[in-house]
């Protein structure tokens, strides 16, 4: 059974490093506004059109031409900023949540990258493309393959989430091993409390899963 799971650490990025990711952000949140925009005119003058993500990402190569900051920017970064829109809008015709908002500055800012990151576990450094490396301050080691990582902002400081997946083997119960004598007995395992950590990491992951 494939599990995914969320690790969070702070990133320790240069003055360069962190200009970047700001730019990056502002690139995102662009793209996603102007998407945002454009499809609600779209939908005033026919109100058949929906939302397709494939043709929201076919506008990117015209928008980067009449806008060469969105140059600057990686790819997927613009392209997972559509992906956001498109699950806004399937959060809304699904009933769990309000239409689609345009994204403010400097609230909630993030980029996720789905590939191309490199980790360095031993010298605790992460290579964020056409970023850099940068160090960040382990906690624990991280378990699985990396999926995708995401970059957000807080206040000053920069965290990095990155979900991974990995293989668990269950295996069968043993028939003869299922009763418990519910009587007084010091072997029943108890279970163990839930420490604030791996509660942020199981919110993190459920999440990431929704993104």
């Amino acid at each position: 059974m494939l599990i995914r799971r969320g690790f969070k650490f702070e990133l320790k990025p240069n003055g360069m490093q962190s200009q970047l990711m700001k730019q990056f952000c502002g690139c995102a949140r662009y793209v996603y506004n102007r998407t945002l925009s454009l499809e609600r005119s779209l939908y005033k003058k026919d109100n058949k059109h929906s939302f397709k993500y494939a043709e929201a990402a076919n506008r990117l190569p015209e928008w980067k031409k009449k806008n060469p900051f969105l140059k600057e920017c990686h790819s997927q970064v613009l392209q997972q900023s559509l992906k956001d829109l498109d699950q806004a809008y399937t959060n809304f015709f699904r009933k769990r949540a309000n239409f689609p908002k345009y994204k403010e500055k400097f609230r909630n800012d993030s980029i996720r990258f789905p590939q191309g990151v490199e980790l360095d576990e031993v010298k605790q450094q992460i290579r964020l493309p056409k970023i850099g490396w940068m160090g960040y301050r382990k906690s624990r080691d991280i378990i699985g393959t990396i999926k995708n990582v995401t970059v957000s902002r807080r206040g000053e400081k920069w965290d990095v989430s990155i979900q991974t997946e990995y293989e668990v083997v269950s295996s069968a119960p043993n028939p003869s091993e299922i009763g418990i004598d519910m009587g007084v007995n010091d072997n029943v395992p108890v279970p163990l409390r839930q420490t604030s950590e791996d509660e942020e990491n199981q919110k993190l992951t459920r999440l990431e899963i929704k993104a």
